[in-house]
């Protein structure tokens, strides 16, 4: 069944229930209120001492009254204390109960209470001791019950025909106001069906005001925005990819094609030339497999990490990564302060940030030039002599696949800092670039958030090698 169409029978429902609740509530209100005016009639008004005389003598003369012989505003009867009945003319015989012959007997003044005549006709009755030519006896006065029923019977169709004129009008309202109502999901579901069917992610919805469908409209268009963003992203790191492959491929080829056609012609490659043709195909093939890696961290989601967080000592890190920054630049001399410090990290991962980190300081470095490390508070600063970075280019710097124009001359494919702000940003910190102290070099500033508290087993010694 549509949402419309469930909501309109949901609105008719409510209706019809709350209508009914009413009616019902009316009805027993009224029947209630009916039935106390007539018990009010009967406890005020006394039976004429005629009538009553009267039916003493029919009493006497054992004659009874048809029932449908009846006249006057209520029956009247005497009961004797033996229980025989004695009605006046025009007044049908009732029942007479335990109540109405302790009042005959003098054992209570009077009774109000319900009973039937010989008829079968349900009747309020109210029985007391009048005084009658000297003489106490016990009179009934009772009033048909049909009287009420009668109005009861003709409030219950009114209330029924408006009960079901109300449901009608609550379906029938139901059914505009879910018209109206779904009108702002209708446009969503086009819209929705439409970037589906078109890959259209341009498409944005009207959204006015602050209720459900306005929340529901600007968060389908935040989506959709991510998601051209994501889209836009992508295409980019495949283009910036492809062009960043297509140089060691150029070159990978060229090479592999002089070798191939040294082959086919049978003339040989000098020797040195050849040992520089194969080292230069090896580096390609160490440059290419580093891009390819560096291109599957960057294309990974952010909530698919390499392994989940842990306490580490970012010390301890630091000091691998250090053995191996020396054998990459054996003729730099690295200095390290690294003061213990524990953080909430994917050991992995960061390992290789901070290895990048030392890997851009010594790239840069100049021979016998001077890196320094520190850590203290959970603030790793990385300094170099290099040439530094001018100021216009430090907001790229963590770009993928930004080179700065001196170093492109340089082995790299310009993801590494990339990879590094990643790695950081996953463990809640922050890096930052910027001129050494003196103007010259570059610092590097890694800022993590220290762990609650460091595990027994994590400790070790300070590293001011």
């Amino acid at each position: 069944m549509p949402l419309r169409s469930r909501l309109a029978l949901l609105v008719a429902t409510a209706v019809a229930v709350a209508v009914a609740a009413v009616s019902v509530a009316c009805w027993l209100l009224t029947r209630a209120q009916l039935g106390e005016e007539l018990d009010n009639t009967l406890r005020n008004t006394s039976a004429p001492p005629t009538l009553v005389q009267a039916a003493l003598a029919t009493c006497r003369s054992q004659d009874r009254v048809p029932e449908n012989q009846r006249s006057g505003y209520a029956y009247i009867q005497v009961v004797l204390p033996d229980g025989t009945r004695c009605t006046a003319p025009e007044s049908p015989p009732v029942q007479v109960k335990p109540q109405d012959l302790a009042v005959a007997r003098g054992h209570r003044p009077d009774t109000l209470h319900s009973s039937v005549t010989d008829g079968g006709v349900e009747v309020r009755v109210r029985t007391q001791r009048q005084e009658i030519a000297g003489t106490v006896v016990a009179v009934s006065l009772s009033r048909p019950l049909t009287e009420i029923d009668s109005s009861l019977n003709r409030l219950a169709l009114l209330l029924l025909g408006l009960a079901g004129a109300g449901v009608v009008a609550g379906g029938a309202a139901g059914l505009w106001v879910a018209r109206a109502g779904l009108r702002p999901v209708d446009q969503l579901t086009s819209t929705v069906e439409h970037v589906a069917r078109t890959e259209d992610l341009t498409v944005r919805i009207p959204a006015e005001g602050e209720d459900e469908i306005a929340r529901l409209s600007r968060s389908f268009n935040a989506m959709t925005a991510a998601l051209a963003s994501s889209r836009d992203r992508q295409g980019q790191l495949i283009a910036d990819a492809g062009h960043e492959l297509r140089t060691p491929l150029t070159s990978l080829r060229t090479n592999i094609e002089l070798l191939a056609r040294s082959e086919e012609t049978g003339r040989a490659i000098p020797p040195a030339d050849r040992k520089a043709l194969m080292a230069s195909v090896k580096a390609q093939m160490t440059e290419l497999a580093s891009l390819i890696g560096d291109l599957q961290e960057l294309s990974r989601p952010d909530a698919a990490r390499p392994g989940p967080l842990e306490v580490v000592g970012m010390h301890d890190i630091a000091r691998h990564a250090l053995e191996r920054a020396r054998l990459r630049g054996p003729e730099l001399t690295i200095t390290a302060e690294l003061a213990p410090w524990y953080v909430r990290a994917e050991p992995a991962a960061l390992e290789r940030a901070i290895v990048n980190v030392l890997d851009n300081a010594v790239k840069f470095s100049p021979p016998g030039g001077t890196v320094t490390v520190s850590l203290d508070r959970g603030v790793l600063t990385v300094g170099d002599q290099g040439p530094g970075i001018p100021a216009d280019e430090l907001p790229h710097v963590f770009e993928r696949f930004w080179r700065s124009p001196s170093a492109r001359s340089l082995p790299g494919s310009g993801l590494g800092l990339s990879i590094v702000a990643r790695t950081v940003q996953h463990a809640g910190g922050t890096i930052a670039l910027g001129p050494g102290p003196d103007g010259r070099g570059t610092v590097a500033t890694v800022r993590l958030p220290g762990a609650p508290t460091p595990p027994p087993e994590l400790t070790g010694p300070t590293d001011a090698g």
